[in-house]
C-alpha cells in the first residue's frame, strides 16, 4: 500500500539559481569545467547533425549524378568529420571528471568546514544533523548531484539545441508533422515519468530499508562488538535480521520494476502511434511528389531524432530538477543562522598570566524539547585561580554547568560572565581559546602522538614542548617505549602500525594535550570515569599540581577524588544544594556527607587512605 506523500517545504533556491551557483563554483575552483562543458555541447550537436545529414547528402549526390570521385570525397569528409567529433567528445568526456571532482571536492570542503565551525548546540540538534547528512548525500560520489549535474546540464543543452534545429527542419516539410511529434512525445514522457518516478517518490522508504541493512552489516563488522557477538551467540540473530530486511528490499525492488514495466509498455504504444502517424504524413508527401528521395530520408530520419530530443529535454529537465532540490539542501545548510557570534563578535585575546573570574548570574537552562529546566536560577562565582569541584549524581546537571561555563551553550535565562562581561558579545572562538579541557569523550585522531598532543600537523609541532608536557603528564616513559616514539601512530583504523594505549595512558596523554595548550582555565568533566578510585585520585592530583595557579573546574561522581579543591559544589534538583570545602561539607552532615558515606562503603579502609 502506497504511503501518502507529505507536504514538503519549498526549497529556498530554484533550479536556475542552483545552476548559476554551480557555474560560479566552477569559475572559482576550476574554470576548465566550463570550457569542457561547452565543448561537449558543441560536439553533441555537431555529431547529431552529421548523423542526420550524411545519408540524405549522399543520396542527393547520387540523384544529381555525381562522379564516383566526388561521391567518395563526400563520404570521406563525412566520415572524417564524424570521427573527429567523436574523438574530441571522447577526449572531453574522459578528462571532464578531473575538473568536476575539483568542484565537488570544494563543496565537500565547505560543507565539512560548516559543520566543524558551527555553534555547539547544532552538533546536538537532530534536525541540524539530519540536514547535514542529507546535504552530504549529494556529494558522496560521481553519480550524485554535486558532480552529476554537469552531465545533466551539458546533455540538456545539447538536447535543447538539437530539438530546436530538428523543429525548424520538420516545420519546413510539414508543420503538422512537428506538432504531432511534439504532442505525442510530451504525452509519452509525462505519462511514463509519473509511473517511473514511483521509486523516487518512495525514496525515503527505500532509504530506510537500505539504512537498516547497512546498520546490521556495520554492527556485524564492528570489532568492538566481536566479543559480545561470540559470547551471546548473536550471529544467527544478525543473520536473521539481515535476511528480513533483504527480503523487504527485494519486495520493494520488485514492485518498482512492475511500475517500470507498465511505463515501458505505455511508451512503446505511444511511440508506435507517434512514428506511424509521422511516417504516414511523410509518405503521403512523397507520393504526391512534394518530397525528393533525399528529402524524404532526411525528414524520415529527423522524425525519430526529433522524438528523441523532445523526450531527452523533458527527461533531463526532470533530472535537473531533482538534482537542484538536492543542491538546494546543500546551500540551505550554509544559511542556517548561528546562535553564537563568531566573526562579528568582539575580539577576546588570551591574557597570559592573567587570572580570570567566571560567573553564572541567575542562570537557568532547558534543553530543546524538555519540559523542565536542567539548571534553575544558579548563581556562582569562580574566583581567580580557584580550584572548584562539581559533584552530584548522574543527571544532576554537572556537565550542563560545565558546557555553560565553556560557552558551548547560552543560558535560557541569565548570563555567563568572564571578568564581569557577558560572553555573548565576544567572538565565541576567541572565548574557547581560554579553556583547556578534558571531557569524558575526547578526540583522538589516527595521527602521531606528537600531533595529538600539539593538535597540529607533525612538521608544525613544537617537539620540545610536546616532550615537556608528556613528562609532566607522567606518560613520557611509555611513549619512549613505542616503536617510533612521538611519531608512533595512535589507533589501527588508518595505520597498520598504529598502537592502542590503555585507559590510564590515554588519560595522561589527554593531560599532556591540555598542558600543551596552556590555557588560563582548566576544565575536567569526569574524564577518569573508567578508572578505579585510586588511579582517578592520583590523576586528579597530578592535574592539580601541574595546572598551578590556573582557574580549574573538576567534575567527578566520586566525592573523595576532588577533596584537594578549594571549594566543592553539590548539584541537585537543578541547583547548588551545598558548597564548601570537603571537610566543611562532611562536618555539616548534610547531603554531601550522606553520599560520601555511601560511596566509602565500597572501598576498603586502605583504599580510602590511598585516595
Amino acid at each position: 500500500m502506497e504511503q501518502p506523500e507529505t507536504k514538503k517545504q519549498m526549497p529556498a533556491y530554484g533550479m536556475a539559481s542552483n545552476c548559476a551557483f554551480m557555474v560560479r563554483r566552477a569559475w572559482q575552483e576550476c574554470r576548465g569545467v566550463l570550457a569542457v562543458a561547452a565543448g561537449l555541447v558543441l560536439c553533441g550537436v555537431a555529431a547529431s547533425l552529421l548523423e542526420l545529414f550524411v545519408v540524405p547528402a549522399i543520396l542527393e549526390a547520387v540523384e544529381r549524378g555525381a562522379a564516383p570521385g566526388a561521391l567518395a570525397r563526400l563520404i570521406l569528409w563525412f566520415t572524417l568529420g564524424m570521427a573527429l567529433v567523436r574523438a574530441l567528445r571522447n577526449y572531453l568526456e574522459t578528462n571532464a571528471i578531473f575538473g568536476r571532482i575539483s568542484v565537488r571536492s570544494g563543496l565537500c570542503r565547505d560543507l565539512h568546514m560548516t559543520f566543524c565551525r558551527t555553534s555547539f548546540p547544532h552538533t546536538e540538534d537532530p534536525d541540524y544533523i539530519k540536514r547535514i547528512k542529507k546535504a552530504s548525500r549529494c556529494l558522496d560520489s560521481n553519480q550524485d548531484a554535486g558532480e552529476a549535474i554537469w552531465t545533466t546540464m551539458t546533455e540538456l543543452l545539447t538536447y535543447f539545441i538539437s530539438f530546436v534545429i530538428y523543429l525548424l527542419l520538420l516545420s519546413q516539410a510539414e508543420p503538422w508533422t512537428a506538432a504531432l511529434c511534439m504532442v505525442l512525445s510530451a504525452a509519452s514522457y509525462f505519462a511514463g515519468e509519473r509511473i517511473r518516478s514511483w521509486r523516487y517518490r518512495h525514496r525515503e522508504e527505500e532509504g530506510a530499508l537500505l539504512h537498516k541493512m547497512e546498520y546490521v552489516v556495520s554492527q556485524s563488522k564492528d570489532m568492538k562488538l566481536a566479543k559480545d557477538i561470540r559470547i551471546f551467540g548473536l550471529a544467527p540473530w544478525l543473520t536473521e535480521l539481515y535476511g528480513k530486511y533483504t527480503r523487504l528490499y527485494q519486495d520493494f525492488y520488485a514492485k518498482s520494476q512492475r511500475y517500470y514495466l507498465w511505463a515501458d509498455l505505455l511508451d512503446t504504444a505511444l511511440a508506435f502511434l507517434r512514428n506511424g502517424a509521422a511516417y504516414g504524413l511523410l509518405i503521403n508527401l512523397a507520393l504526391r511528389g512534394e518530397l525528393s528521395a533525399a528529402q524524404f530520408v532526411l525528414y524520415f530520419t529527423a522524425v525519430s531524432g526529433f522524438s528523441q530530443w523532445v523526450t531527452g529535454v523533458f527527461t533531463k529537465f526532470g533530472e535537473l530538477h531533482r538534482q537542484s532540490l538536492e543542491l538546494s539542501t546543500l546551500r540551505e545548510v550554509a544559511d542556517i543562522p548561528e546562535p553564537f557570534r563568531f566573526g562579528d563578535g568582539r575580539p577576546l585575546p588570551v591574557k597570559r598570566n592573567h587570572l580570570y573570574t567566571l560567573e553564572l548570574r541567575d542562570v537557568s537552562f532547558r534543553y530543546p524539547g524538555a519540559d523542565h529546566d536542567t539548571l534553575s536560577h544558579v548563581n556562582l562565582t569562580i574566583r581567580p585561580g580557584e580550584k572548584l569541584a562539581v559533584v552530584g549524581k548522574n543527571g544532576a546537571g554537572k556537565t550542563t554547568l560545565i558546557k555553560l561555563l565553556c560557552g558551548f551553550y547560552d543560558p535560557t535565562q541569565g548570563q555567563v560572565l568572564l571578568d564581569g562581561e557577558d560572553i555573548r558579545q565576544y567572538d565565541r572562538r576567541d572565548y574557547y581559546k581560554h579553556f583547556s579541557a578534558v571531557f569524558q569523550q575526547f578526540s583522538v585522531l589516527a595521527g602521531t602522538v606528537a600531533e595529538n598532543v600539539a593538535q597540529t600537523a607533525g612538521e608544525k609541532a613544537d617537539l620540545p614542548q610536546v616532550w615537556d608536557c608528556l613528562e609532566k603528564a607522567g606518560v613520557a616513559d611509555k611513549i619512549r617505549e613505542l616503536p617510533q616514539r612521538e611519531n608512533t601512530h595512535l589507533g589501527r583504523e588508518v595505520y597498520l602500525d598504529g598502537v592502542d594505549l590503555s585507559g590510564g595512558q590515554m588519560q595522561r596523554l589527554m593531560l599532556a594535550r591540555a598542558l600543551c595548550k596552556n590555557a588560563p582555565i582548566v576544565v575536567l568533566d569526569e574524564p577518569t570515569a573508567a578508572l578505579d578510585p585510586i588511579a582517578e585520585s592520583d590523576l586528579y592530583q597530578r592535574y592539580s599540581d601541574l595546572t598551578g595557579t590556573c582557574t580549574s573546574v573538576y567534575i567527578s561522581h566520586r566525592l573523595a577524588s576532588t577533596r584537594f579543591c578549594d571549594r566543592v559544589l553539590l548539584i541537585e534538583n537543578g541547583g547548588i544544594a551545598e558548597e564548601g570545602t570537603h571537610e566543611e561539607l562532611l562536618n555539616a552532615g548534610g547531603r554531601y556527607a550522606y553520599l560520601f558515606d555511601i560511596q566509602s562503603k565500597y572501598y576498603t579502609k586502605g583504599a580510602m587512605e590511598d585516595e
